[in-house]
């Protein structure tokens, strides 16, 4: 059995070298490149599953182990081959492994429970806790008394959660600059990629470029949805809104990299001339993106083509 070992270990890590370079790549070009908010989200979303998915497994599996230009990469097959003749330093690294995923896995499910919790809780204080729904473009919104600000609940049928009494609290146009960001989260299922991204992490939590994964994913997906309410141009409705919802004191207790986060989201929602994205630019972001997202993918193939053949 431990002759399946080192060809497994192999792939997998040929998978996360070029997983990661795909990462970095996207780091840069969402960084340093201009285009929506929206398009850099998509890549994140695409990066995200890269690293779950194998798609040069994928590939391999129907038939790349016979192309010609499959060779190994050296070194790294030497890891492989290295724990499977040494299987207790593998015992060691998995025990490791597994504690990780098993501490994730809790702090994900006692997350669930406590979200589940609070619906249950507003559902069960009957029309005291939660008002019927209306819709919103479409969308579902429940006001809800345990509510504390705006926010999108389910994960396959998402409805929007607002509190109790926000439209004393807020005037029209703030509640619908709240309701566009709202609804964006709600159509495109964030809350479905973000629990992906979260059983994700339960198992890949070692690598720190999955970690880095999930802060750009949360920062494009709130940047996107205020690009809808900036094309609204209830940009400052929004501002406002945010302000009057916010506990005493939240802002002021915001460490350091998410007052930074929050304060660039205020200057994108208040700047008088916002900066518009050409199609250009966002082709351009997309090809880029796309071109080594495949080169990357090609060479997984190229570098695994052969492991199981020649190892087994």
């Amino acid at each position: 059995m431990h002759e399946h070992v080192g060809p497994v270990v192999y792939y997998l890590e040929v998978h996360f070298l070029y997983a990661s370079i795909v990462c970095l790549a996207a780091w840069v070009v969402t960084s340093l490149w201009d285009g929506s908010a929206t398009w850099k989200y998509w890549i994140w979303v695409a990066t995200l599953l890269n690293f779950i998915l194998p798609f040069g497994g994928f590939v391999d599996r129907f038939g790349a182990s016979s192309v010609s230009w499959a060779t190994q990469l050296p070194g790294l097959d030497e890891v492989g081959m290295g724990i499977s003749r040494h299987l207790a330093a593998g015992g060691v690294l998995l025990a490791v492994w597994l504690c990780g995923a098993v501490f994730m896995a809790a702090r994900l499910i006692a997350r669930v429970r406590n979200d589940r919790g609070d619906v249950l809780t507003a559902r069960g204080q009957g029309t005291v806790g939660v008002k019927p729904s209306f819709l919103a473009r479409g969308v579902p919104v429940r006001l809800s008394a345990t509510g504390q600000e705006p926010s999108v609940d389910g994960v396959l049928r998402p409805y929007i959660s607002l509190p109790l009494g926000i439209e004393r609290l807020l005037s029209k146009n703030e509640l619908d600059a709240v309701l566009i960001h709202e609804i964006t989260h709600a159509r495109r299922r964030d809350n479905l990629i973000g629990l992906l991204y979260e059983i994700a992490l339960c198992g890949l939590w070692f690598h720190p470029l999955v970690w880095l994964t999930g802060f750009r994913l949360a920062m494009f997906r709130e940047f996107s949805c205020d690009d809808s309410v900036i094309e609204s141009s209830r940009g400052a409705d929004l501002v406002s809104a945010m302000a009057k919802l916010a506990a005493p004191g939240k802002l002021q207790s915001l460490r350091a990299g998410a007052a930074t986060f929050f304060s660039h989201r205020l200057t994108r929602l208040t700047d008088s001339h916002p900066e518009g994205t050409s199609r250009v630019a966002d082709s351009l972001l997309i090809v880029v993106f796309s071109a080594v997202f495949l080169v990357c993918v090609l060479e997984t193939i190229a570098h695994t083509g052969s492991c199981f053949k020649v190892h087994m």
